[in-house]
């Protein structure tokens, strides 16, 4: 789908739909978006009428409820509920009112918990999911499976995207429930600013993680929106891995705090290691193009400015 002079509706204003709409207006395209004070995407008859007014070309489904571990796991109904709420109203309204292009995010923490790595797409069901995050992954993959269905049923081009950690600009910066770059970022700011000898963080430190800077997971939903059209889903993410105890020493660099950090091992590390395969986007002719120090940088840049 080529998206020059389209309509497009980012359903879902956070970090990801901000990013992808700053990209969409370098396009000759028509963007639709709503807060969720004012459009609750779990409603069908509110998203019926917003549909009939707007009658976009294509939708990103960009929205959900998110969190880290502390929020996932104390948190299940919300998770579970809101997300299954979001995908199936959305996804069901869209082909309502014959809307025949649809990206939908998942999330590729929906994989097995013990997936061989890197993390292939057909990897997916083929395993126990990690406890701590089940509730979130289990209505994540059924909206990949809702996706897949309607192009079964109806033959829609709808598709769906697996991103892997993302962070930047936007990002919940909540030190209890945000996830870990965003989360650690502010912990090392306040001590940094209240010059603290130390801050805590949570798990072994051992756990490994691929980060993906939003502005390269916009990028690459636009791309994929005209270039993809698969019942089979799709990884995005950057080849950047590194281990919690790298990255606290990264952003330790980044944010320039001379001080240093102690593990909290009686709290869960998550999945040990989520490395994704990304030969199939890279075939395409996708890669991601930000360093995850410049992307660091450029989020710690933002933060200061709007949090700091």
């Amino acid at each position: 789908m080529i998206l020059e002079g389209k309509r497009i509706w980012v359903a879902g204003n956070g970090m990801v739909g901000k990013s992808v709409i700053k990209k969409l207006k370098k396009l000759d395209v028509e963007i639709f978006t709503e807060s969720k004070k004012i459009l609750d995407l779990r409603d069908p008859d509110s998203t019926r009428k917003y549909l009939k007014k707007i009658k976009p070309d294509l939708i990103i489904l960009s929205a959900a409820k998110v969190g880290g571990i502390l929020a996932n796991d104390s948190y299940p109904v919300d998770f579970l509920y809101d997300n299954i709420a979001i995908s199936s109203n959305v996804i069901n309204q869209a082909h309502q009112a014959d809307v025949d292009n649809l990206v939908f995010l998942g999330s590729t923490c929906i994989y097995p918990r013990d997936s061989q790595q890197p993390i292939k797409e057909d990897y997916l069901l083929t395993g126990p999911l990690e406890k701590t995050n089940q509730w979130y992954a289990i209505a994540k993959i059924a909206g990949i499976k809702l996706v897949e269905a309607f192009r079964k049923q109806y033959k829609r081009r709808y598709i769906s995207v697996l991103p892997t950690n993302l962070f930047g600009p936007h990002d919940n910066f909540d030190t209890i429930n945000g996830h870990v770059i965003p989360s650690l970022m502010a912990k090392i700011h306040e001590a940094k600013t209240h010059k603290n000898e130390k801050f805590n963080v949570w798990g072994s430190g051992i756990a490994k993680r691929e980060f993906l800077f939003v502005e390269d997971l916009a990028d690459g939903i636009i791309f994929l929106a005209e270039n993809y059209d698969s019942d089979e889903i799709i990884n995005i993410g950057s080849s950047d891995e590194l281990s919690i105890k790298e990255l606290c020493l990264l952003l330790k660099k980044v944010i320039n705090y001379e001080g240093d950090f102690q593990f909290d091992s009686s709290k869960p590390d998550g999945t040990l290691r989520k490395k994704t395969d990304l030969s199939k986007i890279n075939a395409l002719g996708w890669k991601a193009k930000t360093n995850l120090e410049e992307g660091l940088s450029k989020t710690y840049k933002w933060f200061v400015n709007n949090y700091g």
